[in-house]
């Protein structure tokens, strides 16, 4: 039987643009953790972390400090961040440590994410044709979305007006100014039907969680978070994903799919016990798509749910509290713990302005990314 497992102590550095380093920023995040947790260095027994674009975690104990602990470096694209936290939780389950820590951090540049097909094992016609960037293949992933579950533009620019308002509640976010549903859908049109505020872009940041088994974590705080399941899976046959070179006229289901149902056996629970939910929206369509991937609602339903408010902070399943990465932007090793950071600070009542008004007791975060993998979690009080 898994262990219990908590979150004892979380830290981050503010999203956006910053001068300090991508390195430095996770170890700010990192402190930071410690100091909530009420612990130092020196009490962790193990570490994993990771980044995209701003180089190997395990560098940092040169300035946390050279304890000798095991710390491994992740490297799992966009859910690099959840399988920080995966590997976190399951070594406190095999009894390998009784704190671990779990670090992500990133520092992208200016641009849209054009990454090198040979890293996703494609060849260089794949990026000569335009397909590595990616704002081309959400455009049309969302527009065939759209046209088979009757999703309107108009609730494609309610997500990015919800996420920015929420972020606008959000200290730690990097957009932080809120926008008309007028403004989103006149921006600049980028790939038909998303516009240039329907996307995230690329930026920094860093997040830390401090974990513990669930008998050590009373010594260290009166709020524990419980983390109920930790889970990832990789793209089916089937799947639709971005970098793939062919599709099959069979379709499978989205690793997120997979990730979600996974997530929820391990926790002993369903999507109608979770009372808010982060959910990847590298642009306003992906948020939709995962919606009914995760389990929350069925194809197309999210139409009437998100004109009538449900998913807002004060609604029946308040999604992405924090601005999700419309707000917050894509620091690519930070945002599936940012993701669990909120959810956290939500579980404590910590969050602020940006709180839920409704008393919650479980949350539920999904990432996904490239080339086709999703890491979900299920928190609890």
């Amino acid at each position: 039987m898994a262990e219990d497992v908590a979150i004892i102590g979380i830290g981050i550095h503010p999203f956006g643009r910053h001068d300090s380093t991508g390195m430095e920023q996770g170890a700010h995040a990192a402190r930071e953790a410690l100091k909530d947790a009420g612990c130092d260095w020196s009490d962790v027994q193990y570490a994993f972390g990771g980044s995209s674009a701003a180089g190997n975690a395990d560098t940092m104990v040169s300035t946390l400090g050279l304890t000798g602990l095991p710390f491994i470096n992740v490297a799992n694209g966009c859910a690099t961040g959840g399988s920080s936290l995966i590997s976190a939780y399951n070594a406190l389950n095999a009894g390998a440590a009784d704190i671990v820590m779990a670090i992500g951090f990133d520092k992208h540049p200016k641009g849209a994410f054009d990454p090198d097909p040979a890293a996703f094992g494609l060849g260089q016609w794949y990026g000569d044709t335009g397909l590595m960037l990616t704002t081309q293949f959400f455009g049309m992933k969302i527009q065939r979305y759209m046209h088979q579950y009757g999703i309107s533009p108009s609730t494609l620019a309610k997500v990015a007006v919800k996420n920015f308002e929420n972020g606008s509640k959000n200290p730690n976010a990097w957009r932080r100014k809120p926008m008309t549903e007028e403004e989103v859908l006149n921006s600049l049109m980028l790939s038909n039907p998303l516009t240039q505020y329907m996307f995230c872009s690329p930026g920094e940041g860093g997040v830390a969680l401090v974990l513990a088994r669930g008998e050590v974590a009373k010594k260290y705080t009166k709020k524990p978070v419980y983390l109920r399941s930790a889970v990832l899976r990789s793209r089916p046959f089937g799947s639709f994903e971005v970098f793939n070179s062919w599709l099959s006229p069979d379709r499978g289901d989205s690793p997120s799919v997979g990730a979600a149902a996974a997530a929820f056996k391990m926790a002993g629970m369903g999507p109608d016990d979770i009372d808010i939910a982060q959910l990847q929206d590298t642009e306003s369509g992906a948020e939709i798509m995962h919606m009914a991937e995760t389990g929350f609602c069925k194809d197309g339903e999210q139409e009437d749910m998100i004109q009538s408010g449900e998913t807002r902070l004060d609604g029946r399943l308040p999604v992405n509290t924090d601005g999700g990465c419309l707000a917050n932007g894509e620091p690519i090793g930070a945002s599936g713990l940012r993701q669990v950071y909120e959810s956290a600070l939500q579980l404590r009542g910590d969050a602020g302005d940006h709180q839920v008004p409704k008393k919650i007791r479980t949350a539920f975060t999904h990432v996904y990314g490239a080339p086709g993998i999703s890491a979900c979690t299920v928190l609890s009080n």
